[in-house]
């Protein structure tokens, strides 16, 4: 489930009920507004998935690239943007969209957080 706000600060000053979301995974979207956003992405989104190891997402490629399919149809979104994901948990995710002919193109920076091997 998708929903989209008005306005960035609304999706960040968004303080969910985890309990009342088990179960269901919800993204939540708003314009960011440059004038007191500043330019740095396009949207905000907010991924929030209790009872799946953790209750929200910093960055999501697969949310983001249905938001990408919605936002294009319906003529909310340029072929080129960025998202701003992660603000709420101090994190500064930017995922970057590209619609290239039929194909959405989810990308962006990594940072490895854990590496190891595993012997079966």
């Amino acid at each position: 489930v998708a929903v989209m706000l008005r306005d960035r600060a609304q999706v960040l000053a968004l303080e969910p009920d985890y309990p009342q979301l088990l179960g269901l995974a919800l993204g939540v979207i708003a314009p960011w507004d440059s004038a007191k956003d500043g330019d740095d992405a396009h949207f905000e989104v907010r991924a929030f998935i209790a009872g799946d190891g953790m209750q929200e997402d910093p960055v999501t490629g697969s949310l983001n690239a249905g938001l990408a399919q919605w936002l294009m149809a319906q003529g909310l979104a340029p072929a080129r943007y960025t998202v701003s994901q992660g603000t709420a948990m101090g994190r500064a995710g930017r995922v970057a969209i590209e619609r290239v002919g039929d194909d959405i193109w989810v990308g962006g920076a990594a940072v490895t957080c854990l590496s190891g091997h595993l012997t079966l």
